[in-house]
């Protein structure tokens, strides 16, 4: 009678891949205990610790644990590092598990690793990137391989930014300022956070980021940069780190360092060679510490050209029709990162001429363009919009541009400047151009002065822009699209809109964003309607007889172009 051999099943105390291993008859049940027990005594995992120890290979422990737990499993020597996706998990998340990105592909975050048993891993890539990680196999050898690669150009990366062709450049305003700085050198000449700062400043550059946040809590610092106008998590640095980075953004801004209970603002520039980039700095006490906000200000936006902004035709040439009058008032209008500045500053680059004399009053210059008399506002001294542009009446100026009308005085005065032979441009907080000309009567200028001087009106929103290498065709039902705002006539025939996917080279499916713009001119009929005192419904009716489009619309015509898509355009018209 043959006698059936028994295999004893592996101990309680072994989990993951001990266990894996055991009940593959890979691994005898007393050496998968010494093995834990050494990766723990080592503070190490258990897979590093059991190849380390000739116990298993790591082509054999890949396979084993493909076919255990039924995952994928891929050669890393086939895959080209260079085109993985980057800054999608920490670094140091990545090294601390043993793991790396693959890719990504809507929600699902493809992870590579030697150990997919690891919850902890899974739980703390769920809440940094929430992302559903999706486990891939890969060879234990390869990985570590890789995982050191990447360390050793991190860490090439942060060599040339401590080199002479990468500096800030700060020039302390006075004596004073300048010892203050030497007094607190120790404190904030820290190597690890001056690398640290300069290697998110450069992160954010090559992202396109338009915002970088530094943000403290009590248990957790976390860095957001703002993509494409969204803000996207990038890392947790230590909590230790919060007062001495702070102090070292504030004393290369020119910021009171000892001051930490009111807001701060300053400026920095950073130096890549021939090229400076401007950033504006603002701190804000918080429960935690200062919270620290750097909008980085790139001066070739306005340069890019007014095709590179969105407009359509018609709405071009409207505004360049606008802006070749000799005077009168333009008028760009929408909320906080909407483009509005970038609009103004593209239009002053295409009026800077040798003949013309331009001055700018804002609060404060964002853009620095040659040829353009820029003013800070400072209210300390008494330098308001309202009295810088009364200075400028007297500096014979041929066009002015006012970062904001905030108040009843300075929008009388831009209004006289329109009157009086000046082509005024400004900037107001409205959901859109025909509100604008009843947020004016409403500050109190009179109906008169309104329709005199105003010559066209801007409304403006920024969209993601769809990245090409990824977007698919979308298949939403007509009554859907009908609701959104499309005519019958615009969703018959072969025409599908595009959906968001998401690739290595784009950010959820974006890239970039579109500008949508409703371009109003005031005409004589939308000029009687202000003075006899009509409603924003009064001209928007008008405005939309006379052919302007509503952000709506706009924002349409770029989905039936392919350029973004529908839930993108219904997020930033939904008013």
């Amino acid at each position: 009678m043959a006698v059936e051999t028994l295999v004893e099943p592996p101990p309680s105390s072994l989990s993951g891949v001990a266990r894996v291993l055991v009940n593959a008859g890979k691994l005898s049940a007393r050496t998968a205990e010494d093995l834990t027990k050494t990766a723990r005594e080592r503070k190490s995992s258990f897979v590093s610790a059991l190849i380390n120890a000739g116990a298993v290979k790591s082509d054999d422990l890949a396979h084993t644990l493909s076919s255990a737990l039924a995952l994928p499993l891929l050669d890393l020597n086939a895959v080209d590092a260079q085109k993985l996706p980057r800054n999608i998990v920490d670094s140091k998340i990545a090294s601390q598990y043993q793991l790396m990105v693959l890719g990504k592909r809507g929600n699902r975050l493809f992870i590579g690793a030697a150990d997919p048993t690891d919850q902890e891993a899974v739980d703390r890539i769920k809440f940094t990137t929430q992302l559903t990680p999706e486990w891939v196999i890969v060879e234990y050898d390869k990985l570590m391989r890789q995982l050191e690669a990447q360390s050793a150009s991190a860490n090439e990366v942060l060599e040339s930014m401590a080199s002479a062709d990468f500096d800030f450049d700060v020039t302390d305003d006075d004596a004073a300022t300048a010892a203050e700085a030497a007094d607190v050198s120790t404190e904030v000449e820290d190597a690890p956070v001056v690398r640290f700062l300069q290697k998110m400043l450069i992160d954010a550059i090559n992202m396109r980021a338009s915002d970088l946040h530094f943000e403290p809590y009590e248990y957790t610092y976390r860095v957001r940069f703002r993509i494409d106008g969204e803000l996207r998590e990038i890392t947790q640095p230590p909590v230790a780190i919060k007062e001495k980075l702070a102090s070292r953004i504030k004393v290369i801004s020119r910021m009171d360092i000892a001051e930490k209970r009111v807001p701060q603002d300053g400026r920095m520039k950073l130096k890549f060679g021939s090229k400076a980039i401007d950033f504006r700095v603002s701190t804000l006490p918080t429960l935690f510490g200062e919270k620290v906000v750097i909008r980085i200000l790139d001066s070739s936006s306005a340069k890019l050209g007014i095709e590179a902004l969105g407009y359509e035709k018609i709405e071009k040439d409207r505004l360049m029709h606008a802006i070749g009058r000799p005077y009168g008032m333009i008028l760009v209008t929408g909320p906080t990162g909407s483009g509005k500045t970038v609009s103004l500053y593209t239009c002053l680059n295409i009026l800077n001429q040798p003949g013309v004399n331009i001055a700018t009053v804002e609060d404060p210059a964002e853009i620095n363009l040659p040829g353009i008399n820029q003013v800070n506002v400072n209210e300390r001294a008494g330098l308001t919009f309202a009295a810088a542009l009364k200075s400028f009446l007297r500096q014979d100026p041929d066009i002015i541009m006012v970062g904001e009308i905030r108040d009843l005085e300075t929008a009388d005065i831009a209004i006289k400047a329109a009157q009086t032979g000046h082509l005024v441009m400004s900037t107001l907080h409205t959901n859109d151009a025909p509100t604008t000309l009843t947020r004016l009567l409403n500050m109190g200028v009179p109906p008169f002065n309104i329709a005199s001087s105003v010559l066209l009106i801007t409304a403006q929103r920024l969209a993601r822009r769809l990245c090409e290498n990824c977007k698919k065709v979308a298949d939403y039902p007509r009554d859907s699209l009908l609701k959104a705002g499309f005519k019958p006539e615009d969703i018959d025939g072969n025409w599908k809109p595009y959906r968001a996917v998401g690739c290595a080279s784009c950010n959820n499916g974006y890239k970039g964003r579109v500008g949508l713009y409703q371009v109003m001119p005031i005409t004589e009929a939308i000029q009687r309607i202000i003075l006899t005192e009509g409603t924003a419904l009064d001209i928007a009716k008008q405005a939309e007889i006379e052919g302007v489009r509503d952000l709506r619309q706009a924002g349409l015509a770029k989905v039936r172009a392919g350029v973004t898509t529908l839930e993108e355009v219904i997020t930033v018209t939904n008013e």
